[in-house]
């Protein structure tokens, strides 16, 4: 199964809005046979155990480096722009559409047999 993980906006807008769209988007990946990581989900576990910012985002670097490929949802975002900087620089796939992840599906695949 192909890890994908989902970078997007997060502050910029409603948070509100921002989480449910990237879960929207997770569960379609799950229904098309991939394994999606949404990392707001850091959104819920923060209302339990808050953390820095620090350590959200380089928890979400470390998700972003054992993922197969990285899809960037539309949306302003430092954040989303700065995995999508660590994607490319590890030579992780980047994606900006599930369509377009679909169809490129070859390139995303026995990624972790190359690391």
């Amino acid at each position: 199964m192909i890890a994908v993980y989902i970078a997007s906006p997060y502050t910029k807008g409603d948070v509100a809005v921002n989480v449910r769209e990237s879960f929207i988007v997770a569960d379609e990946l799950v229904k098309l046979g991939y394994a999606p990581f949404p990392p707001l989900f850091s959104h819920f576990w923060h209302f339990l155990s808050p953390k820095s910012y620090e350590t959200w985002t380089t928890l979400d670097k470390e998700w972003v480096l054992r993922c197969d490929c990285l899809l960037r949802l539309d949306g302003e975002s430092s954040g989303a722009d700065a995995e999508v900087e660590l994607a490319v620089k590890n030579n992780i796939p980047v994606f900006y559409s599930i369509g377009e992840l679909t169809a490129a599906n070859i390139a995303c695949t026995g990624r972790r047999d190359s690391r």
